[in-house]
């Protein structure tokens, strides 16, 4: 059936193995009420605009409709349909009913421009992707269960590139892909919505080795992902390369409000430019990065729960300024890297220095309350740290080829609270430009879940939490602590008196120096004194030596 003039028609019964054609002037607009509409092509798309200014699909109320693609498409003109539902121009679905869209071959729904949803429940099925809009995908409202064998929703314009952009205002979205759940060319902009989205087999279906020992474990990683990356070149960089991400966005990912519960096989949230996460709830299980952009991650609001994951956040630069954040990680918690999906990790026989700052890499915590366990390092600065506000909590590693705090830069602390217990091996204290009291001792192994907390001299206690793991290093921080004054710190069965006879107390860490990588010392030594492993060098710096109990081929 053919439509060739602008105007509303009503749709109703049952149309087998045929196609409604819309074939107007591009200066028409057409309307199509679905009501009680089952439309099924073995060869072709149901629904297929071929010309029009705009078409809008209307779900009449209380109806159910159908629109059915068999599994093959047969050219019939100079377009390559590829859809059950195949649109070369605007097209706009609305109404109060139903929609269920199937493709045994090919995408569910696709528009070569605008695709936008107002309104609507839809059930789409695809053996492609499911939901395809060339110059953008709109959503602002509506109920969205997706079935895909490649991405859920997909927006991209490789013609241009300022286009194929994805704005979502509200919705309830239900994605299992194989591919992506959502992904867009450009940008993409979430203003609220629920989203529950799984990605390939989801997060468990990556093996990830959580248990103490950074050198088998690091080569492991690296492996992996020199396995991932020979895949891809192999494959061209196609469509078809495997990619499981939650939601990805080229450019940059905003995300202002909203509701994502997430498993994917690869990164849950994944920006190739900047990512900012400003309101919402999110519960997200990652096969690799919970947080992933290859510049900058902002997050000044919501409550994130990264219950699975390689590393938990990662970017080049990480700011911090609000939110409620809880990080489990297999690597490293929060890690400011080289502005790729490499994790910070060079692998073996990479011949890079791993203790160089990269430039742009940084870390700036201002506010908000942080949960970190990881079993690397628990926050890893390529570049600077910066601590100014906040509460910071780390349960860092138990081996000692990482630790709980990390940076190839500078740290400083200015306020804030910060609270880490980790590994002692590689452990390092915030730098000596900090202006907020800071201590690090090491003591003899403590067991998990053991309290530790900080005392003034009168008794009162200033700062406490329970470690998660067994650790041999503590680094406290409070805006309580004052140079001069006595503190006592007591961690599981250890007790000690610590004189703060300088600002940032730390074996390990001599003034002027801003990193005490493989320090030693603290409560196995006299309070107050420095127990140094090698002789400090002319300009402040201890040398590095070996990880005590590490592989070697570090």
């Amino acid at each position: 059936m053919t439509i060739t003039d602008e105007g509303t028609y009503v749709l109703s019964g049952n149309l087998t193995d045929g196609m409604v054609v819309v074939e107007a002037e591009d200066t028409d607009k057409v309307q199509l009420v679905l009501q009680n509409a089952q439309i099924t092509n073995a060869q072709s798309a149901a629904l297929y605009i071929r010309c029009a200014d705009k078409v809008f699909v209307t779900l009449a109320p209380e109806t159910q409709n159908s629109l059915q693609n068999g599994g093959a498409y047969t050219a019939i003109d100079e377009n390559q349909i590829d859809a059950a539902v195949f649109s070369k121009s605007d097209l706009t679905f609305n109404g109060e009913g139903m929609l269920t869209v199937t493709a045994d071959a090919g995408h569910g729904i696709v528009s070569k421009d605008d695709l936008v949803f107002t309104s609507g429940d839809y059930a789409v099925t695809g053996a492609d992707h499911g939901i395809v809009g060339k110059d953008s995908v709109r959503i602002a409202n509506g109920v969205y269960k997706i079935v895909a064998g490649k991405d859920g929703i997909h927006a991209e314009n490789k013609d241009d590139a300022s286009l194929g952009f994805i704005y979502l205002e509200n919705g309830t979205y239900d994605i299992k892909a194989q591919g992506d759940g959502i992904s867009a060319g450009s940008w993409l902009q979430a203003e609220g919505g629920t989203y529950n989205i799984t990605t390939g087999e989801g997060s468990a279906n990556v093996k990830t080795k959580t248990e103490p020992g950074r050198g088998s474990f690091h080569r492991q990683m690296a492996e992996r992902r020199m396995e991932d990356t020979a895949s891809a070149q192999e494959a061209d960089a196609t469509e078809d390369t495997a990619s499981m991400k939650g939601i990805k966005a080229g450019t940059q990912m905003v995300l202002k409000k909203g509701a994502y519960t997430m498993d994917c096989e690869d990164d849950a949230l994944h920006s190739n430019g900047n990512l900012t996460i400003s309101a919402g709830i999110y519960t997200l299980s990652s096969g690799d990065d919970g947080i992933h952009a290859d510049c900058d991650v902002t997050i000044d609001g919501g409550r994130i729960d990264i219950t699975r994951s390689y590393e938990g956040i990662e970017g080049l630069g990480i700011t911090i300024t609000d939110g409620e954040i809880s990080v489990q990680a297999a690597d490293d918690g929060i890690n400011a890297a080289g502005g790729n999906d490499s994790s910070g990790f060079e692998g073996p026989g990479s011949g890079g220095d791993q203790f160089a700052a990269v430039e742009g890499a940084y870390i700036h915590i201002a506010g908000g309350t942080l949960n970190v366990n990881a079993f690397g390092d628990g926050i890893d600065s390529n570049g600077d740290l910066t601590v100014s506000g906040g509460e910071t909590y780390v349960s860092g590693p138990t081996d000692n080829g990482n630790g709980s705090l990390d940076y190839n830069g500078t740290a400083q602390i200015t306020g804030g609270i910060f609270a880490a217990s980790g590994s002692s091996g590689m452990a390092q204290n915030f730098g000596s430009s900090s202006t907020q009291g800071v201590v690090m001792v090491s003591l003899d192994a403590q067991e998990a879940e053991t309290k530790i907390s900080l005392t003034d001299s009168a008794g009162q206690e200033l700062l406490s939490w329970t470690a998660q793991k067994e650790y041999t290093s503590v680094i406290v921080s409070c805006p309580e602590i004052k140079q001069g004054e006595t503190y006592k710190i007591t961690a599981g069965t250890a007790a000690e008196q610590i004189v703060m006879d300088r600002l940032v107390y730390g074996n390990g860490t001599p003034a002027g120096a801003e990193a005490g990588r493989g320090a030693r010392g603290g409560m196995r030594g006299e309070p107050g004194k420095e127990s140094i492993p090698g002789q400090e060098t002319p300009s402040g710096e201890v040398p590095r030596e070996a990880p005590q109990g590490t592989e070697q081929e570090l």
